[in-house]
């Protein structure tokens, strides 16, 4: 499988109100580990509602590189064959491109006793380290060696143990659970992450045949098994883009409907803009705003769920440089998210930073600018601002964007935005 991803920009007439219907595709942050976790069974998966990101494209030939033979089936239907599975080192090559490629280290050593993998990649936005992936899987019985630029790990049979994590990581949950499936015995993580995609990758492996309880709360609880059986399985809509596209609907005003979401995983999200005082109407699945531009700052920490998600500070924050008022956004998940503030000010916006927080102090509309993607989310708040923003704007380094959400300009467009995407110079 060859993908190549030339270097593009986005184009974007602002100031104009937005109206219309906008499904979610399914979320890249749960599919990146079910992907990962099809190593453990031997036989063909079907996942469905994958999104077709850059992300999950190289999460695929990852699996290729390791012998998998991958099918793409329409627009979000992806089959893995995993029988010929035989090989277990992820090189630098492909590794460097996908921070979510570390997730591959659990399942393939659970399945094959053996994984090498070289450190991940991914956006600039502070240190993710992997001590708590080792952590955990050293627990289980794991011989682990960081040789400076890859993880060796190898474990004849793992066996189920009690692993508290010092902080609730979502990676190594994921990881820590997909390798205790095929352990011995049974397996405890305690101050586990609860995020709903830590739920949906429990559900998939409870689909293969998996014993696990718990997912959702800080304890869960896996009975290993000798082996897992091939399974189809649909992800779960992308809580992230949903945010991003209620987060827009409010900075641009007009009328937006939000379809296929779980109103409950954006709840962190709407409680904000409800006490902004955004016209929200949340309904089974799926949430309208009614904005006329109108809404006064609040302040954000960012926590894990069901804390306010760090990734949607980013979007948040633009959201809050067209609002009444001043706010003040704290990150306290990652030391550097704050390189759109910047880019932002190109455009009129009035952001301080200092260590860990940033005061914005809203205006009443930005102007058209030249800026630039730094992030996957700043991506995303860059398009919010061009959006809401009178003139043109031009957002480079759009490869970012296209890590996380499906289509943008394709979606844009259909509620009315003059957005398109073109060749950088």
């Amino acid at each position: 499988m060859e993908r190549k991803f030339g270097m593009e920009k986005f184009v974007i007439r602002g100031g104009k109100p937005l109206c219309g219907v906008v499904d979610i595709s399914g979320s890249k942050n749960a599919a990146l580990p079910i992907l990962a976790a099809t190593l453990l069974t031997e036989g063909v998966v079907t996942l469905h509602n994958m999104p077709v990101l850059s992300d999950i494209l190289i999460m695929c030939e990852i699996l290729e590189s390791l012998g998998c033979r991958v099918n793409f089936l329409g627009n979000d239907c992806i089959q893995i064959d995993t029988r010929n599975l035989n090989n277990q080192t992820v090189s630098y090559s492909l590794a460097g491109r996908l921070r979510g490629s570390f997730l591959v280290m659990g399942p393939l050593l659970a399945k094959t006793g053996y994984v090498s993998i070289s450190m991940p990649g991914g956006c600039p936005i502070g240190a993710r380290p992997i001590d708590l992936h080792v952590k955990g899987l050293t627990a289980l019985g794991a011989e682990i060696v960081n040789t400076g630029g890859s993880i060796i790990a190898r474990a004849d049979t793992l066996k189920g143990t009690k692993i508290y994590l010092d902080f609730p990581s979502v990676g190594a949950t994921e990881n820590i659970m997909s390798a205790a499936v095929l352990a011995e015995g049974e397996t405890v993580i305690e101050n586990a992450a609860v995020e709903p995609e830590i739920v949906d990758l429990a559900n998939f492996l409870q689909k293969m045949g998996a014993e696990i309880g718990g997912a959702g709360t800080d304890t869960v609880t896996i009975m290993g098994k000798t082996s897992l059986m091939p399974a189809k399985f649909s992800v779960i809509s992308d809580r992230i883009e949903a945010g991003t596209y209620l987060a827009l609907a409010a900075a641009t005003g007009g009328q937006i409907t939000v379809r296929n979401i779980f109103p409950d995983y954006v709840k962190p999200l709407t409680a904000k803009m409800t006490e902004m005082g955004i016209d929200l109407t949340v309904c089974k699945d799926s949430i309208t705003v009614k904005s006329d531009g109108t809404h006064h700052a609040v302040d954000i920490k960012t926590l894990p769920f069901p804390g306010f998600p760090t990734d949607m500070q980013a979007q948040m924050t633009a959201l809050l440089t067209v609002s009444s008022g001043t706010g003040i956004v704290t990150e306290t998940i990652f030391e550097n998210r704050f390189m759109h503030a910047s880019e932002l000010c190109r455009m009129g916006a009035s952001i301080k930073v200092a260590g860990r927080s940033a005061v914005i102090e809203g205006k009443k509309a930005l102007t058209g600018a030249k800026v630039k993607a730094t992030d996957l989310r700043a991506g995303a708040a860059m398009v919010i601002a061009g959006l809401s923003a009178r003139g043109d704007t031009e957002i480079s380094d759009i490869y970012h964007i296209d890590r996380g959400y499906v289509g943008m300009e394709k979606k844009l467009q259909s509620l009315g935005a003059e957005i398109y995407r073109t060749k950088e110079n």
